[in-house]
């Protein structure tokens, strides 16, 4: 299901519902909801939102590119890996995500990545990110983060 971020009813951003079949190494594989989400106030970035609001969630930041390059070929390197569908997992992009802790493998239906996308391209068309970036908001951030 795909629908505005609470209180962003002026179509800036888009939330979707998914679920998510998530692997870790050495351990049992589970299905969780999660959530894709795109803000046209970071327009390079989606987020992959694990968990629900009982259990506490997980956030993964990364690139839009990333995510629609691995709906039709093997995309990224070092923290985030997208894969597109193929004989192991013929219905469902493949993220491979990884940090100090360790890696996950998170499966999610690849109509449902495909619906994403295409909403957030009505946000911000793929080569117009740089069109909605607030250089000033940037700006300020870098300075106060140097303090």
């Amino acid at each position: 299901m795909t629908q505005p971020f609470p209180g962003a009813a002026d179509g800036t951003s888009v939330i979707h519902e998914v679920l998510v079949h998530v692997v870790v190494a050495d351990e049992l594989s589970a299905s969780l909801p999660a959530e894709l989400r795109y803000d046209r106030a970071d327009p390079y970035a989606v987020c992959l939102s694990l968990g629900g609001t009982s259990t506490g969630t997980v956030d993964w930041v990364f690139a839009r590119s990333l995510l629609s390059a691995g709906l039709s070929r093997p995309a990224g390197v070092g923290d985030v890996l997208v894969t597109p569908p193929h004989r192991c997992h013929r219905h469902s992009v493949r993220i491979v995500v990884r940090s100090a802790a360790g890696a996950a493998v998170l499966d999610i239906a690849a109509s449902a990545v495909t619906a994403f996308l295409e909403q957030t391209d009505m946000v911000v068309p793929p080569g117009a990110e740089g069109l909605h970036i607030d250089l000033d908001r940037v700006v300020a951030e870098l300075m106060a983060g140097s303090e």
